[in-house]
C-alpha cells in the first residue's frame, strides 16, 4: 500500500490538470472533460522531462480513483425509475448492444487486435462510451494505453455522430420520439447524446432531449451484467493460468470487488430513492474523478505509439457505431415507432 508522502505529488499533478480539462469539458460538452484530461496529460508527458516523483500518485490516481469513480456513478441510478421509463427501448438496447459486441469480437479474432482494446471499444460504443470504459478496464485490467486508445476511438464518432445524427434523422423522416430513441441507443456517450437530442429540438422545436436521455441511462444499466460477466471470465483464466503454474488462486485479487459497491450504490439509490439534491453532487464528483484518471492515463501514454497502431482500434470502431445505428433503425422500422 503506498503511503500519502508517496502519493500526493502524482495525485495534485493529475488534479491540476483535471480543472482546467473539467472546464473545458463543460464549455465544448461533445468533446468532454476526460478527452481533454488525456490531451493534456499527452502533452504535459512530452514537455515533462523527470516523473519519477509522480508516477506513485499517478498510477494511484489511473487504477484506484478510477474504481471510486465507478462506485460513485452507481448513486447516480435508480434503477426502478430507468426501466420504467425506458422499458420501450429495452429491445433495441439489447440488440444493439449485442451487435457492438458480436462485431467487436469478430474483428478481434479476423484482424488480430488485441483482445482488451477490442473488449473496451466493443463495450465503449454499446453502452456508454467513456463510463463504460471507465468500469470495464480495471476489470480486465487494461493498461493506460490501451484506455486511451479506446477512449480515443469513442471520442471520434461521439463527433461525427453529434454532428450528423439530426441531419439524417431529418433525411430519413423519424419522428420526434424515433430520434429520441435512435440518438439513445446509437450514439455512444451521454454527452453527445445530449448534443445530438438538443441540436434536434434546436431544429424541429421538440423535446426529444428527455427522452433520448432516459434511453441512454436504460442502456447504461448494461454495465452491471457486462462487467460481472468479463469479472467471472477474468476469474477462470486466472484460475486456471494459476493450476497450469501450480500456483495458488486468490479470489481477493482478481475480483473486481468495486463492481459490487458499484452494485451497491445502485440499490441504495433505488430503495431510499435517493433526490436529486443528493444523487446529482455524487454524480458530478464520479465525472470529477474519471477525468483525473484520465490525466493520469494521459500523461502515461506513448503519443507516437497510439497514433500508430490507431488504424485497427478506429476501424473497429467505426464498424460497430455503423452497426449499432443501423440495428436501431432497423427495429424502430420494424416496431413501427419511425
Amino acid at each position: 500500500m503506498k503511503t500519502i508522502q508517496e502519493t500526493y505529488k502524482g495525485i495534485l499533478f493529475c488534479l491540476l490538470i483535471s480543472i482546467p480539462a473539467f472546464l473545458l469539458g463543460k464549455q465544448f460538452e461533445v468533446v468532454g472533460g476526460p478527452v481533454f484530461a488525456i490531451l493534456i496529460g499527452m502533452c504535459l508527458a512530452l514537455i515533462v522531462k523527470r516523473s519519477e516523483p509522480l508516477q506513485p500518485g499517478i498510477k494511484f490516481t489511473s487504477k484506484k480513483i478510477l474504481q471510486y469513480a465507478v462506485i460513485l456513478l452507481g448513486f447516480g441510478m435508480n434503477l426502478t425509475d430507468i426501466l420504467e421509463k425506458g422499458r420501450q427501448s429495452l429491445p433495441i438496447i439489447i440488440a444493439t448492444i449485442s451487435t457492438s459486441l458480436v462485431i467487436a469480437f469478430v474483428l478481434h479474432k479476423v484482424m488480430r487486435i488485441p483482445s482488451k482494446i477490442s473488449t473496451l471499444v466493443g463495450v465503449g460504443s454499446s453502452i456508454c462510451g467513456g463510463s463504460a470504459i471507465a468500469a470495464t478496464a480495471p476489470v480486465i485490467d487494461a493498461d493506460d494505453e490501451e484506455i486511451a486508445q479506446s477512449i480515443s476511438v469513442i471520442f471520434l464518432f461521439n463527433v461525427i455522430a453529434a454532428l450528423i445524427f439530426p441531419k439524417l434523422g431529418a433525411v430519413l423522416g423519424l419522428s420526434n420520439e424515433g430520434f429520441g430513441l435512435f440518438a439513445g441507443t446509437a450514439v455512444n456517450d451521454t454527452s453527445s447524446v445530449t448534443a445530438a437530442a438538443a441540436a434536434w429540438d434546436g431544429i424541429h422545436g421538440s423535446n426529444t432531449l428527455d427522452a433520448a436521455t432516459i434511453v441512454k441511462l436504460t442502456r447504461t444499466l448494461a454495465i452491471i451484467p457486462i462487467t460481472l460477466v468479463l469479472s467471472i471470465w477474468q476469474m477462470r483464466k486466472a484460475k486456471k493460468n494459476g493450476e497450469q503454474a501450480g500456483g495458488t488462486f486468490d479470489l481477493k485479487k482478481i475480483f473486481p470487488f468495486f463492481i459490487l459497491f458499484f452494485v451497491l450504490a445502485s440499490i441504495i439509490t433505488t430503495v431510499f430513492s435517493l433526490p436529486v439534491t443528493v444523487t446529482a453532487p455524487i454524480k458530478e464528483l464520479s465525472k470529477f474523478f474519471i477525468i483525473m484518471a484520465m490525466a493520469a492515463i494521459g500523461f502515461n501514454t506513448n503519443l507516437v505509439k497510439l497514433v500508430k497502431t490507431g488504424g485497427k482500434p478506429i476501424f473497429m470502431g467505426l464498424c460497430c457505431w455503423i452497426g449499432i445505428a443501423g440495428v436501431s433503425l432497423l427495429i424502430q422500422h420494424f416496431l413501427g415507432i419511425w
